[in-house]
C-alpha cells in the first residue's frame, strides 16, 4: 500500500510539470503579443513552471516517515536553462518563499538551491545555442551531477542521511524526467516553427496563384486583341469590318481593365449584379472573341445555338466559356474542328463544346478544374478553376466526355430562367 501511495505521488509531481509545459506551449503559441516580445515570453515561462514547482511542494513524495521530497528542482533548472538567469532568480525567490510558508524555512534549502541557480544559470547560454540531442544530453548530465553535488553538500553541512528512496527520486529519476521535460519543451517549439512556416508557404502560395491567375486572365483578353491587331496587318479590309474588330478589340482591353479592377478589390469585393442573360447571343460574342485564334491555329470554328434564357452576370458568363474554348483550340495544335452547341431542355439549357484534340485520360478528367492541374506544358490550370467556379456560382453542372488522341466533349447544364424573352436582335443569331 505505502508502495502504490509513493507511486501515486510521483506521477502527480511529474503531471504538474507536463501539464505547465502544454499550458506555456498553448498560451505561447496563441499569443502574437508574447511571441513578439521575449521579455513576455520569459515571464510566461516564469509564472508557468513556478505555478509547477509550488504544487510540486504542495504535493511532495512521501518517501519514508521522515523523508519527504518532490521533483521542484526539474521546473526550477527547466527555467533556468530556457529563460536565463533572470527567470531562474525568479523561480529561486518563488521556491524559498513557498518553502518558508509550507514548511518553514531551512537554510539548508537555501544553500541547495542557490548552488543549482549558479550553475543552471552559467550553464544556460550555452544550453540555448545547442541543437536538441545535445540538449537532451546537457540537461541529463547536468541534472545527475547537480544531484550528486547538492547531496554531497547537505552530507557534508548537515550529516544529511542518504537512503535507497533518496538517492531513487532524487538522484536517479529527475535526471530522466528532465530530459523528458527538454524533449517535450523542443518537441513543442519545433511544431510551433513547423506551423509558423506552413503558414508562411500557405501565404506566399496565395501570392502565387493570385499572380498567376492574374497573368492568365489578362492573358486572354490581349490574345485576342493580338489576333485582331494581326488580321487588320493582313492586308486591306472594308471600313465596316475594320471598325468591328476596332470595336471588339477596345472591348478586351476594357474586359482586361475590369480584370485588373476586382483583383485589386479582391480583399474586399463587391457583389457582382446578376441579369437574364441569352446564351445564343453571348456564345455568339464568344465567339466572334476566340475566331482569329482558331484561325491561326487552322481550327474550324461551328456552331448551332438556340436562344435560352439563364441568370448570371455577363462579364463571368463571358470570361467562363472564353477559358473553355480557349482549352479547347489549345487542345487542336494541328488542327481539326471545334463546335458549340445550346440547346433548351426544359427547365436547364445545355451547352456542349466539342474538339477532335488530343484528348484527356481519367486520371485527368478527374482533375480537371483543380488549380495548378493542366495537360498543357506550361499551363497553370486556373482557366479550367475560373470557368468551373462560374458554373457552380450559377447553379450549373458539368461532365466530361474524353479519349486519347479522338477529343473531348464538354457538357455543361445551367438553370434556365423565363425572365426577358429575346428581342428581335438576338433572334436574328445563329
Amino acid at each position: 500500500m505505502a508502495g502504490l501511495y509513493m507511486n501515486q505521488h510521483v506521477l502527480n509531481n511529474l503531471f504538474y510539470i507536463l501539464v505547465t509545459i502544454f499550458a506555456f506551449s498553448f498560451i505561447y503559441d496563441h499569443s502574437r503579443a508574447i511571441r513578439q516580445r521575449p521579455l513576455y515570453g520569459r515571464a510566461l515561462l516564469g509564472i508557468c513552471l513556478a505555478l509547477a514547482a509550488v504544487l510540486c511542494m504542495k504535493f511532495p513524495i512521501y518517501m519514508d516517515p521522515l523523508c519527504v521530497h518532490d521533483f521542484r528542482q526539474i521546473p526550477f533548472l527547466l527555467g533556468t536553462l530556457y529563460g536565463g538567469g533572470a527567470v531562474g532568480a525568479v523561480l529561486f525567490v518563488v521556491l524559498m518563499l513557498a518553502r518558508t510558508v509550507l514548511y518553514g524555512f531551512q537554510p539548508l534549502t537555501l544553500i541547495v538551491y542557490a548552488i543549482m541557480f549558479a550553475i543552471a544559470a552559467a550553464a544556460s547560454p550555452l544550453f540555448r545555442k545547442l541543437p536538441r540531442p545535445s540538449k537532451l544530453v546537457m540537461s541529463l548530465w547536468l541534472t545527475f551531477l547537480l544531484a550528486v553535488l547538492t547531496t554531497f553538500v547537505a552530507v557534508m553541512i548537515a550529516d544529511f542521511p542518504v537512503t535507497r528512496p533518496y538517492i531513487a527520486y532524487f538522484i536517479i529519476m529527475p535526471p530522466f524526467v528532465m530530459m523528458f521535460a527538454v524533449y517535450l519543451m523542443e518537441t513543442l517549439h519545433e511544431a510551433q516553427l513547423a506551423r509558423a512556416e506552413l503558414m508562411k508557404m500557405e501565404k506566399m502560395q496565395i501570392v502565387s496563384q493570385m499572380a498567376a491567375s492574374i497573368s492568365h486572365e489578362i492573358r486572354n483578353p490581349l490574345t485576342v486583341v493580338k489576333g485582331f491587331i494581326q488580321l487588320m496587318q493582313t492586308g486591306r479590309l472594308p471600313r465596316e469590318t475594320e471598325e468591328r474588330y476596332i470595336r471588339i478589340a477596345l472591348e478586351e482591353l476594357e474586359r482586361a481593365e475590369a480584370i485588373i479592377r476586382d483583383y485589386l478589390t479582391f480583399a474586399k469585393p463587391a457583389p457582382k449584379e446578376t441579369e437574364p442573360i441569352d446564351v445564343a447571343t453571348q456564345l455568339q460574342k464568344v465567339l466572334q472573341m476566340i475566331t482569329p485564334m482558331a484561325h491561326m491555329h487552322s481550327i474550324h470554328v461551328s456552331s448551332s445555338l438556340e436562344h435560352g434564357v439563364v441568370i448570371g452576370n455577363v462579364q463571368y458568363f463571358q470570361q467562363c466559356f472564353l477559358n473553355l474554348l480557349k482549352n479547347s483550340i489549345e487542345a487542336m495544335p494541328n488542327g481539326g474542328t471545334l463546335h458549340v452547341a445550346a440547346e433548351n431542355r426544359g427547365a436547364s439549357v445545355v451547352i456542349t463544346i466539342s474538339d477532335n484534340g488530343v484528348g484527356m485520360t481519367k486520371e485527368q478528367v478527374r482533375r480537371f478544374g483543380e488549380p495548378y492541374f493542366s495537360t498543357k506544358e506550361k499551363g497553370t490550370g486556373l482557366g479550367a478553376m475560373v470557368a468551373v467556379k462560374i458554373i457552380e456560382q450559377m447553379g450549373g453542372t458539368w461532365t466530361i466526355e474524353s479519349a486519347v488522341q479522338k477529343g473531348t466533349t464538354l457538357t455543361i447544364t445551367l438553370p434556365a430562367s423565363r425572365v426577358g424573352p429575346p428581342t428581335a436582335e438576338q433572334s436574328a443569331v445563329g
